[in-house]
C-alpha cells in the first residue's frame, strides 16, 4: 500500500487558472468546422460558433485561449480580417497544408469568442514578418477607449467599446518557424516591438516573450539576461513525440512498450521546468516573470487518409495520463509557471474536442480537463506519495503522479494518475492538520488504446469513482491500472 501524506498545514503557491489553457490555431479543422462554422451553417450556431462547441468549453471552465497561432500568428496580418467579410483578403496558409485561408474569422470573431466562453484571450502578435507599426496599430484597434484612427475603424466595423485584453505574446518560436532569429537577435527585436505594445485606459497588457524550445537553456539566459526587465511572461515549447519527427508513431496503435516510452518522454517536462525555472531565477529572484507553456501535448502521425498538413490525430488513454501527468507537474512548479496552453483545442494535435459534421465528441484528455478545473485559483499544497518504477527496458516511469490543492471554500482537491497498465494501486491517504466529513472522487480510466468515435463516442468517459472510503486520517482508495483519479475532500 503506497503511502500519501497532504499536509494541509503547508500552503505553497497559487495554481493559476490560466495554467488549464488552450491553443487554437488556424491550422487544419481548429478554427473552421470546429469553432467556426459560419452564420449561414446548418450546424447549430451563435453568430457562426458552434453551439455545442461553446457549450462543452464552458462545462469546461475554460480560462484562456491562445490566438492565432502557433507558425501562423508569424504571417498573420491582423487587418486582413476585419470589416466585411466579402471584402477580406484570401490568402494560402502556407504553414499548414497549403488550403485557402478566407480569414472570415478574425479579430471580431475571436474576441467575441472569448467574451461567450468567458476566458482570457491571448493574442500572439507578428514579429515575424510584421512591422512594429502593425502590431502597435493592432493592439490600439482592440483596446483604446478614445478618439483615434484605430479605434474610429474599429467602430466603423461595428464595436463600440475596445475589449480587454490582457496576453499578448511578441512573436512566436522565432527561433525557427518564426524568422529563424539568434537568441541576441531576438532579444533586440523584442525589446524594440514591445515598446509600443502600449496599455490604453485601463487595459494593462501582460507582455510575452518567444522563449525557449525544449532544453534550449542558452535562448531562455540570453532573453532573461537582455530582455527580462521588459516582459511579464517567457515561452517554453515541448511536444511529446514517442519516436522522431520523421516517423512519430500511431495515436491508436501501439504495444506496452511504447506507451512506457511515451510516458517516459512526457516526464522529460519535470527536468524541463526545474531547469528553466532556475535560470530565470538567477535574473528573477523575485519569481515577477510566469512561465508560459504555451504549447505542450501529444504529438503523433496524422490518422490515415488525412491532410498530413491538418495534424489531425485520435486522443487516447495514453493521452489522458499525458495530460494528467502535464497538469500535475505545472500545479506542482505553479511558483514559476503562470500559463499553459495544451496543443490544440479542437481537431488538432492533443485536442480535447473532435467534430465532423454535424457530430461532436469529447476527448479522454477533455475528462482530465473537466475533472482538474478545481485546481484552478486554488492553493498548492505540500504532498508526497509513496511510488515505485514501473515500465520496459529502459522505459521506466514512477507509478503514482500527484499533486493537491485547497480552494478557496476549504475543499481539499486530490489529482493522482496511476501509470502502471497492468496493477492496481492500494493508496493510503493521511490529511494532516485536516478533518474530512465528506468525500467525492471521479475517475477517468480504460485500456491503454481506448478511444473515443463517432461512433462510439462514450467508451472513455468520467465516471464516478467508487473504489474509495474515508478513515479516521483521510482516505483509503485502489486506484485501477492506467487511470486518472480526482478527489475532494471537505
Amino acid at each position: 500500500m503506497a503511502k500519501y501524506i497532504i499536509n494541509v498545514d503547508k500552503t505553497k503557491s497559487q495554481i493559476s487558472k490560466h495554467i488549464y489553457g488552450h491553443f487554437s490555431e488556424h491550422l487544419g479543422r481548429c478554427i473552421y468546422e470546429g469553432l467556426w462554422v459560419g452564420k449561414d451553417s446548418v450546424i447549430p450556431n451563435k453568430d457562426g460558433l458552434r453551439i455545442d462547441v461553446l457549450e462543452a468549453l464552458k462545462h469546461m471552465k475554460i480560462p484562456v485561449l491562445r490566438w492565432p497561432g502557433g507558425c501562423f500568428a508569424d504571417e498573420y496580418h491582423w487587418r486582413d480580417g476585419i470589416g466585411p467579410n466579402n471584402k477580406r483578403k484570401k490568402m494560402i496558409n502556407t504553414h499548414w497544408g497549403g488550403v485557402l485561408e478566407d480569414n472570415s474569422f478574425g479579430t471580431h470573431e475571436f474576441l467575441e469568442l472569448c467574451e461567450e466562453l468567458g476566458c482570457e484571450p491571448y493574442i500572439n502578435g507578428n514579429l515575424g514578418s510584421g512591422t512594429v507599426q502593425e502590431m502597435s496599430e493592432w493592439v490600439e484597434y482592440m483596446t483604446f477607449d478614445g478618439i483615434s484612427p484605430m479605434a474610429e475603424l474599429r467602430k466603423e466595423n461595428g464595436r463600440e467599446k475596445p475589449w480587454n485584453v490582457k496576453y499578448f505574446g511578441v512573436g512566436n518560436e522565432n527561433w525557427g518557424c518564426g524568422g529563424n532569429m539568434r537568441p541576441e537577435y531576438y532579444a533586440d527585436e523584442y525589446r524594440r516591438y514591445q515598446t509600443y505594445v502600449r496599455n490604453y485606459s485601463s487595459n494593462e497588457i501582460y507582455k510575452i516573450a518567444c522563449g525557449a524550445s525544449v532544453e534550449d537553456y542558452k535562448w531562455t539566459e540570453v532573453l532573461m539576461e537582455r530582455a527580462g526587465g521588459y516582459m511579464k511572461g517567457l515561452s517554453l515549447h515541448y511536444y511529446t513525440v514517442p519516436d522522431s519527427w520523421e516517423g512519430k508513431g500511431s495515436a491508436t496503435k501501439f504495444d506496452e512498450e511504447k506507451y512506457y516510452k511515451t510516458l517516459k518522454k512526457t516526464m522529460f517536462m519535470e527536468e524541463l521546468l526545474t531547469k528553466h525555472s532556475n535560470i530565470m531565477d538567477k535574473y528573477d529572484p523575485d519569481k515577477k516573470v510566469g512561465m508560459m507553456v504555451d504549447e505542450w501535448g501529444s504529438w503523433y502521425d496524422v490518422e490515415p487518409g488525412t491532410n498530413p498538413g491538418f495534424l489531425y490525430q485520435q486522443n487516447t488513454m495514453r493521452d489522458a495520463l499525458i495530460a494528467g501527468i502535464n497538469l500535475n507537474l505545472f500545479n506542482k512548479h505553479s511558483d514559476r509557471v503562470h500559463m499553459a496552453n495544451i496543443a490544440q483545442l479542437i481537431n488538432v494535435l492533443q485536442a480535447v474536442i473532435l467534430t465532423e459534421g454535424e457530430k461532436m465528441i469529447l476527448t479522454p484528455t477533455y475528462h482530465v480537463f473537466d475533472m482538474y478545473s478545481v485546481h484552478q485559483d486554488a492553493t498548492l499544497l505540500e504532498s508526497y506519495i509513496e511510488s515505485e518504477e514501473v515500465g520496459i527496458n529502459e522505459w521506466k516511469v514512477s507509478d503514482l503522479i500527484e499533486s493537491a490543492s485547497i480552494d478557496k471554500d476549504g475543499r481539499v482537491n486530490i489529482t493522482i494518475c496511476n501509470l502502471d497498465i497492468s496493477k492496481s494501486k492500494e493508496i493510503n491517504g493521511e490529511l494532516l492538520h485536516f478533518k474530512a466529513k465528506m468525500i467525492d472522487a471521479k475517475i477517468v480510466t480504460g485500456e491503454m488504446t481506448g478511444h473515443n468515435t463517432f461512433e462510439t463516442p462514450n467508451n472513455v468517459v468520467c465516471e464516478n469513482f467508487k473504489d474509495i472510503n474515508l478513515t479516521d486520517t483521510g482516505f483509503k482508495a485502489v486506484i485501477p491500472p492506467c487511470s486518472v483519479v480526482r478527489i475532494t475532500l471537505e
